[in-house]
């Protein structure tokens, strides 16, 4: 496999070669290259990064690769991932505002593709972190602009049985009868009444926890929680 050395040849000569031209849109959502060798994904998505929490995330790689494909994906200029037949794509976490992603495939060929990770309002830490600044917090409990829920402020501490291990939490409330759906970091969590189910505790993952509480089309309530490390020591 040529793979193991892509990551020693300098960066600088990936980006140096001309570059194929614009990326088109294939059928699936994706972008694929001049080349029709690479592709990367149709926009900037939001995920749960291993230690910052959720923050900006584009995929690239190989498009219908060959056994013997290879190529470097690089972002702003440095290199992230080898990409092979094996392990055809990768993850590229964004930088905050304009970012370009390169493929290279060799010297002579690379595609380039650009994603926008703006942010949108004073001190966000990313673009995927909502503004929350309409919530209003009375002690250890935050109540969203909607006054349709309220969160607790202070995470506690108590075993997941999903994960089988002490980790953070907060519980969040349904304030009234308005079947919310709870969701945090983009994944459904459960539904809470207002009257049989009124509050759900939500476990926090590492770094920036984006907690949402949706009533049907007429309002989404947003929590943003530190989780840490992810981990926390029973009382």
């Amino acid at each position: 496999m040529k793979s193991t050395n892509l990551l020693s040849v300098g960066v600088a000569g990936f980006l140096a070669v001309a570059v194929q031209g614009a990326p088109v849109w294939a059928a699936t959502g994706v972008q694929v290259g001049a080349s029709g060798k690479t592709y990367a994904s149709s926009g900037v998505q939001c995920a749960l990064h291993p230690t910052i929490g959720m923050a900006p995330l584009a995929k690239a790689g190989l498009y219908n690769p060959k056994q013997s494909s290879t190529a470097l994906v690089s972002l702003n200029g440095s290199g992230v991932a080898n990409v092979t037949f094996f392990a055809p794509d990768a993850d590229v976490w964004l930088a905050n505002g304009a970012n370009t992603v390169v493929v290279a495939l060799n010297r002579r060929t690379a595609d380039t593709y650009a994603f926008d990770a703006s942010l949108s309002y004073p001190g966000q830490p990313n673009m995927c972190i909502p503004d929350t600044s309409g919530n209003t917090v009375s002690a250890d409990l935050e109540t969203a602009f909607s006054g349709r829920s309220s969160a607790t402020v202070t995470p506690g501490c108590a075993w997941n049985p999903l994960t089988g291990g002490p980790q953070p939490y907060i519980n969040l409330f349904d304030n009234g009868a308005y079947l919310l759906n709870v969701s945090v970091n983009n994944v459904p969590l459960t539904q809470l009444n207002g009257t049989t189910r009124r509050h759900t505790p939500v476990f926090l993952s590492a770094g920036l926890n984006v907690i949402s509480a949706a009533y049907g089309a007429l309002s989404t309530d947003y929590y943003v929680r530190d989780g840490g490390d992810g981990t926390c020591v029973l009382p």
